[in-house]
């Protein structure tokens, strides 16, 4: 009975190592199956994430400084000492990497809760203390901290430069070389074709304007009174929605007097400086002097969000949709 006892033991030992060789060798159906349904879908859950991103790393990009910069994987954690950049970076899903920003940085909210590490004067130390796996800074940093940046590469943090933009491609550039550095393309791509619809369906507006309206900008209000001329922004805008710049002979961001600007004769007036004056619009409608100017007589004076017309990042199409509703409200209000 024993002996008996010992041989159906023995027998049972010998197949129980025989089933799992055969699981362990892949020759058993089921063993296989058993095995697709633990490793393939892993296997191919990696995959998919790459085709989702459309970026594999290592990945080479060409940054605003013009020179390559070699990432060797997906950053976890980032810090943006420029507002700009790191709406961008929000606005392709890359927040919750984000561990520093600027002090400058206001949007999205979640910003506000987020470690704050200066502007074009970083504070290096916090940086370093964080030790993110990437920084995205400024061609201001890069000409004028090249030091600082360096100290950053030395201790093994990606330094990305996003070049300084001044029309909505030079947007859609720096939305590709965040998109590529960071891991997510896809995201860039599909954003700057929103973007580039968005700004397609205003221009085809625009074409039911019958008479163009000449308008004048302030971006900082008198004494000191500053304007956009071409090459910026704002001036894109206006030619977007069919609209008139006043300044459009002058280049950049120009001063003007008092005297200068009511001599344009302007049909409406835009500030963009709403968040640090109270009542910018009543201020110019009371101003001395220009009773007379058309956007003043017919109470043609407008507050923008700065943000949304002067930041180079994605809410930029939302600033030139809300200058088409202000200034010609029978057109795109509708």
């Amino acid at each position: 009975m024993m002996a008996s006892k010992a041989k159906i033991s023995l027998f049972s030992i010998l197949l129980a190592v025989l089933f799992a060789l055969m699981v362990g060798c892949g020759v058993s159906e089921e063993g296989n199956e058993g095995k697709e349904s633990t490793n393939e879908p892993a296997d191919q859950s990696e995959e998919t994430q790459g085709e989702a991103s459309g970026d594999s790393f290592p990945v080479t990009v060409e940054d605003g400084s013009g020179e390559q910069v070699e990432i060797e994987s997906e950053p976890e954690t980032i810090v943006s000492v420029q507002a700009s950049n790191t709406e961008i970076a929000f606005a392709l899903g890359q927040g919750e990497k984000m561990i520093g920003v600027s002090d400058y940085c206001n949007y999205p909210a979640e910003t506000e809760d987020i470690e704050k590490v200066g502007g074009q004067e970083m504070n290096v130390e916090k940086i370093l203390s964080l030790m993110p796996d990437m920084v995205l800074v400024t061609t201001f940093h890069h000409e004028n901290h090249a030091a600082v940046l360096e100290q950053f590469e030395e201790a093994g943090i990606d330094v990305v430069v996003v070049d300084d933009a001044n029309s909505f491609d030079g947007v859609y550039d720096n939305i590709q070389l965040v998109g590529k550095a960071t891991g997510s393309s896809d995201e860039a791509t599909a954003l700057i074709e929103d973007m580039e619809t968005r700004l397609a369906d205003v221009k085809k507006t625009a074409q039911q304007v019958e008479e163009k309206k000449k308008v004048w900008v302030e971006v900082a209000p008198a004494p000191d009174i500053f304007t956009t001329g071409s090459g910026t922004f704002m001036h894109e805008m206006l030619e977007a929605i069919n609209a008139e710049n006043a300044a459009k002979e002058e280049e950049g961001w120009v001063k003007f007097t008092e005297e200068e600007a009511v001599n344009l004769d302007p049909e409406v007036i835009i500030t963009t400086y709403g968040y640090y004056v109270d009542n910018p619009e009543n201020q110019v409608l009371e101003r001395e002097g220009w009773s007379e100017v058309p956007a003043v007589e017919d109470e043609q004076v407008f507050d923008v969000d700065n943000d949304t017309v002067t930041r180079p990042g994605p809410r930029l199409i939302d600033g030139v949709e809300r200058l088409g509703e202000l200034i010609y409200p029978e057109v795109f209000s509708e």
